[in-house]
């Protein structure tokens, strides 16, 4: 089973499909939006990704889900299961093939400076990049059960990372 998309090397137009994305998602969270951060492998400069733009949503509070749904559905994203209690995740797949991911979370949710960490290490550290990027490349390469055993298998590493930041 394939990966949502296949990985391929760094594109320098992702930082602008991700201020484009940005902009448009922007209207719909009105005064609800704290800030929208680029996050994911495609924030990376230099790092292979899967070509699909992740977005950070932070909000005050989850105050109308319903009409954040339609909004979003308006642009093309599908609500997937929340991630965890306050982080919200859609999809958006054009043609079948996956090109974005937000994540929705309220302030304060834990997953927020872990992206943000995590996303300022791969671009500070070379080092880091590469091991990231092997393992990546490696998962792909011996992928059988698709997006979920990839994700999955990444968590170690990611998890190391961050518990040695936290030292």
């Amino acid at each position: 089973m394939a990966l949502t998309s296949k990985i391929c090397a760094y594109d320098n137009h992702w930082p602008a499909a991700f201020t484009a994305e940005q902009a448009r998602i922007a209207q719909g969270l009105g005064v609800e939006l704290v800030d929208i951060q680029h996050v994911g492998s495609t924030a990376v400069p230099g790092l292979a990704a899967k070509p699909e733009i992740d977005l950070l949503a932070v909000v005050v509070e989850h105050r109308d889900e319903a009409a954040r749904n339609a909004f979003m559905a308006t642009l093309g994203y599908v609500r997937g299961s929340d991630l965890s209690p306050g982080h919200h995740f859609y999809r958006r797949d054009v043609e079948g093939v996956r090109t974005h991911k937000v994540h929705v979370c309220i302030c304060g949710h834990e997953q927020i400076g872990r992206m943000l960490r995590f996303r300022d290490l791969l671009r500070q550290d070379s080092g880091i990049r590469q091991q990231y990027q092997d393992l990546k490349l490696r998962l792909e390469a011996g992928n059988r059960e698709g997006i979920g055993e990839y994700l999955a298998q990444k968590a170690p590493f990611i998890d190391a990372v961050m518990d040695g930041l936290s030292r």
